[in-house]
């Protein structure tokens, strides 16, 4: 999996832009050699963390905060 942490505006696009976003994003990171599905994080109005995942990995973004993803991105894309 790709986590990437968008910012909050992300939360407020329509479900088409959403997912147009997310598969714009699965093409780049294709082209700069990752593998791995694209997994958007972005924080939520109340300060939790939202997420666009396969459901059985709702457990595992659930007990996540948006701390943990800064605190271990390990590579950037550049557009």
């Amino acid at each position: 999996m790709i986590i990437v942490p968008l910012d909050k505006s992300f939360g407020a696009k329509s479900e088409h832009d959403k997912k147009a976003f997310i598969a714009q994003l699965q093409a780049y990171a294709g082209s700069a050699g990752l593998a791995g599905l694209i997994i958007p994080v972005w924080e939520g109005s109340g300060g939790g963390m939202n997420f666009i995942a396969p459901t059985p990995w709702h457990p595992f973004f659930q007990s996540i905060g948006m701390g943990y993803v800064m605190e271990n991105v390990n590579r950037e894309l550049a557009w």
